[in-house]
């Protein structure tokens, strides 16, 4: 088992003070920070192997192709994937969704299908199936959340997953609610009826153990910023029965077999959807990010990140007037909360005099804020250089924005 307040050492950017007080980073729902093999895996490529990947026969193109295609294969191991060839790399998780939606729903969507999402989704896995389907004809279907509680309404979905849809997407870990859904469960019952899976795990990949054999996804969407690795890079999954059936995304170099002036042929994925200059240098600090996680152990992290999640909920709610959202038993590493006389953007900034980073807002999941009948929470959200002395911090600042409100 880590010690993990000795895990805390590896990540440079936690040993500062934000005004005057020790940095309590509580928001690691929107983006982790990165420890430091990380960064020296991002230094390291650009002081030696920076190159063009692909096609070129020098030293340096080489290096930097294998340390590439390492990657791919790294993030294969990492989810389990059957081969490589299953990994495109993408921007994170908004583009590999949009990816699926444009080529996987543009080319097998029609009028009369229909497209069955939840409640709970971020705007990255509903805003692309709004677009396609308005491109295509098909019609969106919703598997309601139960309130506050915020988990799946599961008895409704035998009605909702009829052979009419097509496709099911849904996240692995709610981002707002902290609610985990039981992906294998989902995935299986979509294959009975026929239909596609797409996992958004942009919450889950770094906090859990993801399998994706194990869960029986068709695709799954992931960033690298939200589990530990840098930003501007992340990875798609789809079963390659899927993705070689499947049209180009987008057109340029280094996805074509042949080019003539009205015609060209496309190589198969995973080099069909990744056109252009990819993002070579983030790409190769996955290896690093992958190793790390595995070296602390991903069951560890779940573990103590659940736990984490917990105990806030359960120190939380001891607060007079505190509204809490998601569930009250399992939940992953994070809690959502509003006072009903707070505004969640003036909590946050009055945390943040306590050195404490929050988040406040929508979250983009404004249909589900609205069905709640909120505009916004505030969200405090634990990664494995998190303690429990931190949640009293959290507790402690959030007694002092009460008192001043009037409200305590």
């Amino acid at each position: 088992m880590p010690s993990w307040s000795t895990v805390r050492n590896d990540f440079p950017a936690l040993h500062q003070k934000v005004n005057g007080k020790p940095l309590v980073y509580l928001d690691n729902g929107a983006t982790t920070h990165k420890p430091q093999v990380v960064i020296d895996a991002l230094s390291h490529f650009y002081e030696r192997d920076n190159s063009n990947v692909h096609r070129g026969l020098h030293a340096l193109s080489m290096r930097a192709t294998t340390a590439y295609e390492g990657a791919r294969s790294r993030v294969a191991r990492f989810i389990n994937a059957a081969a490589p060839e299953e990994i495109i790399f993408t921007r994170g998780t908004t583009e590999s969704i949009n990816l699926v939606a444009a080529s996987w729903g543009g080319a097998n969507l029609k009028a009369g299908d229909v497209i069955l999402l939840t409640e709970m989704e971020h705007h990255s896995n509903l805003v692309p199936w709004q677009l396609i389907a308005k491109r295509t004809g098909a019609k969106l279907r919703y598997l309601p959340v139960t309130g506050d509680e915020g988990l799946l309404d599961l008895a409704q979905l035998d009605r909702l997953l009829t052979p009419e849809v097509k496709l099911f997407a849904f996240t692995q870990l709610s981002n707002t609610l902290g609610t985990i859904n039981p992906v294998a469960e989902l995935c299986a019952k979509a294959r009975a009826v026929g239909a596609v899976t797409v996992v958004d795990a942009a919450q889950s990949i770094g906090h859990m153990p993801v399998d994706v054999q194990a869960l029986g996804c068709d695709f799954l969407a992931f960033s690298a910023h939200k589990m530990g690795g840098v930003t501007g890079i992340g990875a798609l999954y789809g079963r390659r029965a899927l993705l070689d059936a499947m049209p180009p995304w987008q057109g340029g170099g280094g996805m074509i077999t042949n080019v003539d002036f009205f015609e060209s042929r496309w190589k198969p994925s995973p080099e069909r959807f990744e056109a252009g200059t990819p993002n070579f240098a983030d790409a190769a600090t996955l290896t690093a990010t992958c190793d790390y996680l595995d070296g602390l152990g991903r069951g560890e992290i779940e573990r103590h990140d659940k736990a984490l999640g917990q105990l806030a909920y359960e120190k939380l709610r001891e607060i007079p007037g505190i509204r809490l959202l998601g569930p009250k038993g399992e939940r992953g590493g994070l809690v959502s909360f509003a006072f009903p006389d707070v505004h969640a953007h003036d909590i946050v900034t009055f945390a943040d005099d306590d050195g404490i980073a929050l988040r406040g807002g929508h979250h983009c999941n404004q249909p589900l804020m609205r069905k709640l009948g909120l505009t916004g929470t505030t969200r405090a959200s634990f990664y494995v250089y998190n303690t429990p002395e931190e949640i009293d911090v959290l507790v402690a600042s959030l007694r002092r924005i009460r008192k001043f409100f009037g409200s305590a």
